[in-house]
């Protein structure tokens, strides 16, 4: 199993990319949202990888996080999800937005992803509710971006590389406020299904909201009224 790739970026096309690992090319599929983080060819980079494996095909599919990736198997486990919706979903809404529209039931959310009519979005919401908290709670765990290890990396006039370094930090960040909101709230007793549509709706209202401030606006939500 391949589960990481790290090397140059040789080549992107529409949802691939050619990665050269020490003179190999692996052709790895991605989201729109993966592709626009990529630095630019003849760069170094890495993803994480899952690999598909049919009778007449092979098929390998990167990610950022292994969070993502984590997404992407989950997704994958609702009927009539593919590799291909999956990826759709992930880079319509990334990692965060999926937890968060499957924690409040929000099924539009989903129905956002091109190909994703409103019968798969429901299904998608049905079957991944009860399975979401678990994920959102290891999420600050699983957040961490892939590392390319110790290969050098020539300094780019862009400075793309940086900027995806930056709001993949905030992004780690918010999922580790998230996932300690969730432990503490299941910890007082809560349901992980309440406590999660709680915490995600605050955080939707309030992104850069830290783990204090998270729970006592989701414990506003949960008092019974």
């Amino acid at each position: 199993m391949i589960g990481k790739i790290s090397g140059r970026l040789d080549w992107k096309g529409m949802d691939q990319v050619l990665i050269d690992c020490r003179g190999v090319g692996y052709l790895v599929h991605v989201s729109d949202r993966t592709l626009a983080a990529l630095p630019p060819e003849g760069e170094f980079c890495a993803l994480y990888t899952d690999l598909l494996v049919r009778e007449d095909l092979l098929q390998l599919f990167g990610f950022p996080t292994m969070l993502e990736k984590e997404w992407h198997k989950l997704l994958m486990t609702v009927q009539g999800v593919g590799a291909k919706a999956s990826m759709a979903i992930l880079g319509t809404l990334g990692a965060e937005g999926v937890a968060r529209a499957i924690s409040l039931g929000d099924a539009r959310a989903v129905q956002a992803a091109p190909g994703a009519g409103p019968k798969l979005a429901q299904r998608v919401i049905l079957e991944l509710k009860a399975k979401a908290p678990g994920l959102m709670a290891a999420g600050a765990r699983l957040a961490g971006r892939a590392d390319a290890g110790d290969m050098v990396i020539e300094p780019a006039e862009t400075g793309g590389p940086k900027r995806a370094a930056r709001a993949d930090d905030g992004a780690a960040r918010r999922a580790g406020h998230t996932a300690d909101a969730l432990s503490a709230l299941v910890n007082l007793g809560y349901s992980q299904g309440d406590a999660a549509q709680a915490v995600a709706t605050v955080a939707g209202e309030a992104p850069e909201a830290e783990t204090a401030a998270l729970i006592r606006a989701a414990l506003k939500l949960l008092q019974p009224r």
